[in-house]
């Protein structure tokens, strides 16, 4: 199980990865807003035109233009903040919070922030791809900013004084000049404001007080106490819990279905509706004693099979347009035939990828309650007006009688876009006249959600004598082409991503997308090219490096590791891997121990050199990186997900092999903290240099290449 430390590759990619619909609007009206919060001053900021990247068709889609309701200062001095975003474990909401209360010039304690409540929060598109932190926080700031200009207005008018002798902080307008201050609560007491302003004067990273330190969680203390209410700690009056029937292998209708005294039992309702059929009942173990007893005949496909799987994403692509693209990824540049007919050298290999599981520490949770014709829904999912959406087309309702709230999340990976829970357990309340709660079990996690794709890729590359690249051709079937490109300078190029038609297990985004399997087969080819040219894997990146960040971060991993100082032996490795995504830097170096009898691997120590621009939270970041290291030993070691005709083999934990404490090496984190450069995500690109670092380790050490994630050793 896991807890979490979530432009035109991205189209492509999210479009592949069709598992949701993204036409949600929402604005919230300013009268509202003022029912909710009372007396106040609120502060709206105009959005520009977004583009859309998730695990769903991807197209351009505005914001709304009137955000009112981003931010409440209310009468006692409070100050509350309105995002769309959603907490998923990564400490989003300290980091948003520090911004705010950098521009707003107020303590951290002041601010509370309402996050992914769809009647009180502005639209959103969702948090995924690594982009709270370079859109949302900025948009924050804003806001903030044109607050503090506002209250400094404010009390300018008020002493009828210059607004340029009065400086914002604290929570209060102080005049420089006579000393004299006015809190934010004594201007906007009574008042009711909105207002439109542009172009504030943001705090420049090198000034910052509060943004920039190592804050610390914001409500960690209910965390750990577990004062913290997830999804399936909600308790509504008059609820009852529910359990589904699944079917018997995906794809598979319902040929006939019997209660079989399911009904008969004391405070069991039997739901049914098409194909859907559950219970609800007065507890849990009550719900799966109904369950039990509910017969169920399917019928299902003949479906490939894991065996097959590989050949069948080469074998199969998909031509068609959708929405205007045609899920096809290119990134050409001169004659690929040319540079490798004058390559020294060259080399052709295949790497595979399998599928695997989020494995999120929460599974999917949904508490619905019907009210008067109201559907309110608390849930844990990174999208929650797409979710919105399901809901009112499952139920044919109007937007404005959907509500969906995401209370902090117990991580989510990339894995909960889909409302599937959401709407399973809308209906069992429809059905039974009762707020329904419904927590998916892991088994049903393992196979009813859906897996990062598995892929196949096929790369070749060309060289000059003295090492310098001069051709690379990268195909990749199936997985996606976030990262597809490479980082390196290359004159003569052909890279394209080829999507799978109809691929056999239900896929969609996972922490990092794709970048992943490209990072890991880029990673691999490039060791073994410096190795055909004689060269140290680290001196070879560096000669074609032409990116200086790129080679800042190589640089630094590699000093910090002390690369170079050993060589590798039978029983020990070193490897390094790197790349960017995102808008962030990283590179890794690996050191693995090696038993040659049993081929057991134990990684030793990761060093890893991260820059993601200005660092908003030093120790929120370390703490992200850290668990993107952990996370990805399983999906390069042993995670994978086995199935046959349609059906999971091995869907739980017993047979699903994740890290474990004796899997976690010694981890040191170097960040790159780049004041000049806007801030950046994190979530994604810490976890893609580790798995090309082990192999690569794993490959000095042993003199074999393994090219499948997993790389099966453990």
């Amino acid at each position: 199980m896991r807890q979490s430390s979530s432009q035109n590759d991205d189209r492509n990619e999210n479009q592949q990865h069709e598992i949701g619909r993204l036409e949600h609007f929402f604005e919230v009206s300013r009268r509202d807003i003022f029912k909710l919060l009372g007396a106040g001053i609120v502060i709206g900021i105009c959005a520009p035109s977004v583009l859309t990247q998730e695990s769903g068709r991807s197209r351009g889609e505005e914001m709304p233009h009137n955000l009112d309701a981003w931010m409440h200062i209310s009468e006692d001095g409070k100050v509350t903040v309105f995002t769309g975003k959603a907490e998923m474990g990564q400490n989003i909401r300290t980091s948003l919070t520090q911004q705010v209360a950098e521009e707003l010039r107020v303590p951290m304690s002041s601010i509370t922030l309402i996050m992914a409540d769809t009647d009180l929060t502005p639209f959103d598109m969702g948090t995924f791809g690594s982009r709270t932190t370079p859109q949302m926080g900025p948009q924050l700031r804003e806001v903030a900013a044109n607050a503090r200009e506002l209250l400094v207005q404010m009390a300018a008018q008020h002493w009828k004084s210059d607004a340029a002798q009065l400086v914002a902080e604290n929570g209060a307008v102080k005049d420089k000049k006579t000393g004299q201050s006015i809190t934010y609560s004594e201007l906007t007491h009574g008042q009711k404001l909105v207002k439109v302003m542009d172009d504030p004067a943001l705090m420049p990273a090198a000034s910052w007080q509060v943004a920039g330190t190592a804050a610390p969680k914001v409500d960690g203390n209910a965390f750990v106490t577990g004062a913290h209410q997830y999804t399936s700690d909600i308790k509504r009056p008059g609820m009852v819990f529910g359990k589904v029937v699944r079917p018997s292998a995906f794809h598979a209708t319902l040929v006939s279905f019997q209660p079989n005294g399911a009904d008969k039992q004391a405070g069991v309702k039997v739901v049914r509706d098409g194909d859907f059929v559950g219970v609800t009942a007065n507890s849990v173990s009550a719900a799966e004693r109904a369950l039990g007893l509910l017969k169920a005949e399917w019928k299902s496909p003949k479906q490939v099979s894991e065996k097959d799987l590989f050949d069948y994403l080469r074998n199969n692509p998909d031509h068609e347009e959708r929405g205007g693209f045609s899920g096809r990824a290119s990134h050409d540049a001169g004659s690929i035939e040319k540079g490798m007919a004058s390559a020294a050298k060259t080399l052709s290999q295949t790497y595979t990828v399998a599928y695997i599981q989020h494995a999120p520490l929460e599974p999917r949770a949904a508490v619905a309650e019907w009210n008067e014709g109201k559907l309110t829904v608390w849930t844990g999912t990174q999208r929650p007006f797409a979710v919105k959406q399901e809901l009112a087309d499952a139920f044919h309702l109007a937007e404005d009688q959907v509500r969906v709230i995401v209370p902090d999340t117990g991580s989510a990976y990339g894995g909960k876009h889909t409302g599937e829970c959401a709407v399973e357990a809308a209906r069992l309340a429809k059905g039974s006249g009762k707020p329904v709660k419904l927590v998916w079990t892991r088994e049903e996690e393992f196979t009813w959600a859906y897996f990062r794709p598995a892929g196949v890729i096929d790369v070749k590359a060309g060289i000059a004598p003295d090492g310098t690249l001069v051709a690379w051709e990268f195909h990749n079937y199936n997985s996606g082409p976030a990262a597809i490109d490479t980082p390196y300078n290359v004159a003569n190029k052909k890279i394209e991503f080829h999507p799978t038609v109809n691929p056999p297990l239900r896929q969609g985004s996972y922490r990092g997308l794709a970048a992943t399997a490209n990072f890991f087969a880029r990673e691999s080819h490039m060791d073994d090219m410096a190795h055909l040219a004689g060269m140290d894997p680290l001196d070879f990146r560096l000669k074609n490096i032409t990116d200086p960040r790129l080679r800042a971060v190589f640089e630094t991993a590699a000093q910090k590791f002390g690369w170079g100082k050993q060589r590798s032996t039978p029983e020990r490795g070193f490897g390094m891997g790197g790349g960017f995504e995102k808008g962030s830097h990283v590179a890794a170096c690996a050191e693995v121990a090696l038993d040659p009898a049993s081929g057991h691997a134990r990684i030793v120590r990761v060093v890893q050199a991260f820059d993601c621009g200005a660092v908003i939270n030093p120790q929120g970041l370390k703490n992200q990186i850290s668990g993107a290291i952990v996370m990805g030993i399983g999906g390069a070691l042993f995670e994978a997900i086995h199935f046959d005709n349609g059906r999971v083999l091995n869907a739980h934990f017993r047979n699903y092999r994740v890290p474990r404490f004796q899997d976690a090496p010694k981890v040191e984190v170097e960040l790159i903290d780049r004041k000049d450069q806007k801030s950046m995500g994190a979530g994604e690109t810490p976890i893609m240099a580790l798995a090309p670092a082990l192999a690569n380790a794993i490959y000095a050490a042993s003199g074999k290449r393994l090219r499948s994630l997993p790389l099966g050793i453990s």
